[in-house]
């Protein structure tokens, strides 16, 4: 069995839950859920003798049994009172003598549970700001723009994580030089259903670049089961940071659940006709599960300055302006000797991620919501605020244009 085809299991990430309880029934099935959640908890009949032991714990537990018990317990977060009857008036004054945050029956509250020992467990924080990107045409260079927003996102300290998306891209790895590096790829989370462990997953995946990276490996397995789409990129999500997320033109099921998870959606454009007419179609696929989707336009070689203006692109495509990447003469033979898109900071592809980050930032967006990106009075180091120039969308949301800037010009 290769690393790529190993299932994932879920890890510890914390110390487990305090369950408090002589219910051996309640018991079983609290151990389950811990179980699922990749926890590890310590079990009590009544309360810690020991300092700390009652104030420590991320979570407690405790059975409806044990609770009279539990008088003498100094108030604390994370209290959860379990019992046969979640409305019995005896239970619920117990549970405002104990200052619990939930009172729930088994089997019925299981899933809430379960979810939220998972929570406690992980540490989960503000979910991480998603930004899929997504080519307008065969060739646009999403891929390369995804790596190279991670590139950036890692380099400016920013916890990172680049997920694959297409599976007929050829692989991330590989643009990235690190094909070879140990990890999980996604064929090893295609039974995933439910809920992965953030950490676990990060964990398991190759570290490159300073940034961890899900992508396919070699094998003919070119399909991601919808659940498992959902299930790690959720997981990816509660990890916090920022997630990049490369996606294929064509909208199918596993598709769809990636994008219900994006805050806001790059569309690559190239400064071409042909290319507007064929980015149209792949707008309206996008844009039927996606509400934040905008244009960034990419120039082409050769142009001098004679392919379509960024702001007539966002107008024929009635949607946003992000930026305009200026082509980069060095960009492929830079990625044949193995270096990562983004790495030459002043080019102008990093320039523009990089000023891209510094918007969301500047913005407020990057605790996990790119709605605001380019709200506001002016923007970060090369970019220009302005009208929406026909694009659809509020009309209190200017959009961004990055210029290039010295060197950044069409080739």
């Amino acid at each position: 069995m290769t690393p790529s085809e190993r299932p994932v299991h879920a890890g510890e990430e914390r110390g487990g839950p305090l369950i408090i309880t002589e219910d051996e029934r309640l018991l079983d099935d609290l151990l389950r859920l811990c179980a699922a959640a990749g926890a590890l908890p310590e079990v009590a009949h009544g309360l810690p003798t020991r300092k700390g032991d009652w104030e420590a714990p991320p979570l407690v537990i405790v059975g409806a049994d044990c609770a009279p018990r539990m008088r003498g317990a100094g108030r604390r977060a994370g209290v959860i009172l379990t019992g046969q009857d979640a409305e019995d008036p005896a239970v619920l004054r117990l549970a405002v003598a104990l200052g619990a945050e939930r009172v729930l029956a088994l089997p019925d509250g299981e899933r809430w549970l379960a979810d939220r020992i998972a929570d406690a467990v992980e540490g989960v924080g503000p979910p991480a700001l998603t930004v899929g990107v997504i080519g307008g045409c065969g060739g646009a260079g999403a891929s390369t723009l995804a790596g190279a927003l991670a590139v950036t996102a890692a380099r400016t300290g920013r916890r990172t994580l680049l997920v694959d998306g297409d599976p007929l891209g050829g692989g991330l790895d590989v643009l990235l030089g690190g094909e070879k590096e140990k990890g999980l790829r996604w064929p090893a989370f295609a039974e995933s259903r439910g809920r992965v462990a953030c950490g676990a997953l990060a964990e398991s995946l190759p570290r490159l670049h300073s940034f961890r990276v899900l992508s396919w490996d070699r094998g003919s397995d070119v399909t991601i089961p919808p659940p498992a789409m959902r299930a790690v990129m959720a997981a990816a999500r509660r990890r916090g940071g920022v997630v990049v997320v490369d996606l294929p033109r064509r909208v199918d099921t596993a598709v769809t659940e990636a994008l219900t998870q994006v805050d806001l959606g790059l569309l690559l454009v190239p400064t071409e006709l042909r290319a507007v007419a064929a980015a149209q179609r792949v707008a309206v696929g996008v844009q039927k599960v996606l509400g934040d989707l905008r244009v960034v336009a990419r120039g082409a070689p050769g142009r001098h300055g004679h392919g379509l203006p960024p702001d007539e692109i966002a107008r024929l495509m009635e949607l946003p302006l992000a930026g305009e990447v200026p082509w980069e003469a060095g960009l492929l033979a830079d990625l044949s000797r193995g270096v990562p898109p983004g790495a030459q900071v002043r080019g102008p592809l990093a320039r523009f991620c990089t000023a891209f980050w510094e918007r969301l930032t500047e913005s407020g967006a990057d605790g996990g919501s790119a709605s605001v990106l380019g709200a506001g009075p002016g923007g970060g180091p090369g970019w220009s605020a302005g009208p929406g120039a026909g694009a659809k969308g509020p009309a209190d949301v200017p959009t961004a244009s990055y210029a290039g800037g010295r060197g950044g010009g069409r080739v």
